[in-house]
């Protein structure tokens, strides 16, 4: 089987592509040792690592390479709005929750002069007006009362971990992603 996948020295979507793989044998009863096997196994597959999720998905649909695409959820909810493709894809009921944060940078606001409409604009990212539009384009919403809205739009997951449940970001970085780390030992078994 040929995959797509970007490249997590380049891509923060892959690394919570990486983070998926390993997370779905070591929270799911699996040890370490395990997780390495499969996912060493997963990038011997891999014939193409873009840097980054949308030029994956481009990889994937517009040039036809790979058999699967390991990608965000939204990517593939969006090419099927685009026509590229059909709605259907798999999610694992054990899953990594992707995080995407928001912040007021204090020394930007406080140089242009727009941190109430910039701490205004982050507080509407949370209603259930911009909640609602994040969902139709294939993110699932934060908000409890949303997400009760838009459930059947989405596969269920049973549980979710976080990247702080494997040693945060930090601790991700330094075992998995650095210069000589896991990533980088497995791609050299693939030369």
């Amino acid at each position: 089987m040929k995959i797509v996948t970007a490249n997590p020295k380049t891509s923060g979507g892959a690394r919570w592509n990486f983070l998926a793989l390993w997370g779905a044998l070591v929270k799911n009863g699996g040890n370490e040792t395990q997780a390495l096997k499969f996912v060493t196994d997963v990038f011997k597959n891999v014939v193409v690592l873009p840097k980054d999720a949308r030029e994956s998905s481009d990889a994937f649909y517009k040039k036809g390479q790979g058999d699967v695409l390991l990608n965000y959820e939204n990517e593939v909810i969006l090419a099927a709005q685009q026509g590229k493709t059909d709605i259907s894809y798999e999610v694992p009921p054990v899953n990594i929750s992707i995080e995407g944060p928001v912040a007021v940078v204090d020394k930007n606001v406080d140089k242009h002069g727009n941190r109430q409409v910039s701490e205004a604009f982050v507080k509407f990212l949370f209603t259930p007006e911009a909640q609602r539009e994040f969902a139709k384009v294939g993110f699932r919403p934060v908000n409890a009362t949303v997400a009760k809205e838009v459930q059947s739009k989405f596969p269920k997951i049973a549980r979710l971990y976080t990247v702080d449940s494997l040693g945060g970001w930090n601790g991700v970085q330094k075992k998995f992603f650095d210069d000589g780390a896991i990533f980088d030992k497995i791609q050299g078994g693939r030369r």
